[in-house]
């Protein structure tokens, strides 16, 4: 229970023997720091139920509060401001409630919930992973991560799109300029080197283009007749009509792909429980079509397609199915979600990681689902994010501009590296722990970045910038928890049965107000589907702590008893840092 809590029906019963109203809601904020107090009571918004000066109204309610509170030992008013000092003995309870918990703040699934489904990654069989999907995927864990620590059992999703002509066009290239090379005789990962052949069907298409518009075609004709075009769009229909040949390409290519995949999966750290393919789920949703029809859902126009009009609800008409009876991707989404709901019947809502483009079309879903009358399509969300920008400029998967994940993670260790040498940081390390450690630096520097940023807003990452050692980055955080770990196997503590006695010192008070607030803010963050509340948390506790390890003895305290409290304190924000962290998807070092 927050100190809010304990406080409003206190207020409430204040403010009802005082001037005989009832109130609902307190306004609290922070006290500010040149006032004495813990929190402040914003009197103003009681004006509109209490007549009278803001002044004299928190005079009354801090005498009550004082008299009959015994978490309340003295109030001060400023203006309409009423800044309360709590009591140590309030914070020494809840300091004895949590001490010996390692996971503070995180609650075990609630059997009672309905699960939730959380979809993230979700690539293309084509090319390797790139910094877009380390974004996706870093978002996805983490909200995973941070709805399991608020009480709701989850289960994490992807959909590979492993279908279409994109994929086409690698396996053609492929097979026309690959000389049978596989990804053990080249040495490269699987999705690397299909990803090699959707960048040369990229090339040799636009050698085609200036060919044909050389010989007199415009550049549009150009587009549509290439023969390397021809030949994939000929591909894909020999793919739908069960083709062997074709299918046995495809199947060798894309398993290709799933091993590279599965290799960045473990290195950024993510996994799933559950995986749906494109090639299998793109006729779902057909059956809802036609049931669509039925209920007037849908309507079919003369050229045998068939709409469903969302105009009275401020979006557009949307197709989903077209006049020669195949699908739609709009289509595919309707009959995965309903297909995930078969196959999961616990889940009662779902979370989309996808980025902003395609908000118009989650906007249109999940309108269509509660128009075909299920009743889980009130719990559906997506988590829309911003693209990430580098310095360099825009990536294209088919000219070959990504920004490779796998490359990206092996260069933040190198950054970490560079950078932990010249600040000597790792004097006494073997190579081999410099090399994990440098891994568990660089990860945990890119993850920090960008999660620390509102899903919604566009990210301009630097590597450089995310790996310093001062402020609020990953690093930092971890630098801080490695700290702590060293004080606390310096320590000779003796045991006390508990700590009721003490005089606080306001830092060590400071960090236990910081400490409180913890199971709220993960309950918040998963209701936002914000790990941004996480990790800003984090960053504030660290700086609580430092302030206090700055100010406060530890190891030196006068007494015993004090020693183990500040020792036993330290060790709550350390294991606070690390439950935090691993909602994060971010590992913390023993020693830094």
């Amino acid at each position: 229970m927050t100190l809010q809590d304990t406080l409003s029906n206190h207020l409430k019963h204040a403010v009802k023997i005082g001037f005989n109203v009832n109130i609902e809601t307190i306004e609290f904020q922070a006290t500010r720091k040149e006032f004495n107090g813990d929190i402040t009571i914003v009197i103003f918004p009681m004006l509109r139920f209490i007549k009278g000066n803001p002044v004299q109204i928190g005079e009354t309610i801090g005498d009550y509060l004082v008299q009959n509170v015994d978490e309340v030992k003295a109030f001060n008013v400023v203006k309409g401001f009423l800044n309360v000092e709590i009591s140590d003995v309030y914070y020494l309870e809840f300091f004895n409630a949590i001490k010996d918990s390692a996971t503070y703040g995180i609650l075990e699934p609630d059997p009672n919930n309905k699960a939730i489904m959380v979809e993230y990654s979700s690539p293309n069989t084509n090319k390797p992973l790139h910094l877009g999907h380390i974004r996706n995927n870093l978002l996805g864990y983490s909200v995973s991560e941070i709805l399991k620590a608020s009480g709701k059992k989850v289960y994490k999703t992807q959909i590979i799109n492993d279908r279409g002509i994109h994929i086409c066009k690698s396996m053609l290239a492929w097979e026309k300029f690959g000389n049978e090379e596989t990804p053990e005789s080249t040495g490269l990962k699987g999705d690397k080197l299909v990803g090699n052949y959707y960048v040369k069907f990229d090339q040799e298409y636009k050698k085609q283009i200036e060919v044909l518009v050389s010989e007199g075609s415009s550049e549009e004709e150009a587009k549509k007749n290439a023969p390397l075009l021809l030949e994939a769009q000929d591909m894909l229909r020999k793919w739908e009509s069960g083709d062997k040949g074709v299918v046995e390409l495809w199947t060798k290519m894309n398993n290709w792909v799933y091993q590279g995949f599965n290799e960045t999966y473990a290195n950024l750290g993510v996994d799933f429980d559950a995986l749906y393919y494109e090639s299998k789920t793109y006729l779902l949703g057909k059956a809802f079509v036609a049931e669509g029809l039925k209920t007037g859902v849908f309507h079919k126009e003369d050229d045998g397609s068939v709409w469903c009009d969302l105009t009275e609800e401020g979006l557009d008409k949307k197709i989903v199915q077209r006049a020669d009876g195949t699908a739609v991707y709009m289509t595919q989404d309707i009959g995965t979600a309903i297909q995930r709901i078969k196959d999961y019947p616990d889940v009662g809502g779902m979370v989309y990681t996808v980025g902003n483009e395609q908000d118009y079309h989650f906007q249109v879903l999940f309108l269509i689902l509660k128009k075909l009358g299920f009743e889980w399509a009130k719990n559906l969300y997506h988590l829309s994010y911003g693209m990430v920008d580098l310095p360099s400029g825009k990536m294209k998967s088919r000219e070959g501009t990504v920004v490779d994940a796998d490359d990206l993670i092996e260069d933040m260790a190198s950054t970490a590296e560079e950078i932990s040498e010249e600040l000597g940081k790792l004097d006494g390390y073997s190579e081999a722990e410099k090399k994990e450690l440098y891994k568990t630096i660089g990860l945990g520097a890119l993850k920090y970045y960008i999660l620390k940023v509102d899903p919604k807003k566009r990210i301009l990452f630097d590597p450089k910038e995310s790996i310093d050692f001062q402020g609020n980055t990953g690093p930092f955080i971890q630098y801080t928890y490695a700290r702590i770990q060293s004080i606390l196997r310096k320590a000779d503590i003796s045991e006390f049965d508990g700590f009721s006695e003490l005089e606080l010192h306001q830092k060590e008070k400071a960090l236990l107000k910081q400490l409180q607030l913890f199971p709220e803010v993960v309950q918040n963050a998963a209701e936002n589907h914000s790990p941004a509340l996480i990790a800003n948390y984090t960053y504030d506790l660290v700086k609580e702590f430092n302030s206090f390890y700055q100010n406060v003895s530890i190891l030196g305290a006068d007494t015993g008893i004090e020693k183990a409290f500040r020792v036993k304190l330290s060790k709550i924000v350390a294991n606070t840092i690390k439950s935090a962290f691993n909602l994060l998807g971010i590992q913390v070092p023993e020693r830094m």
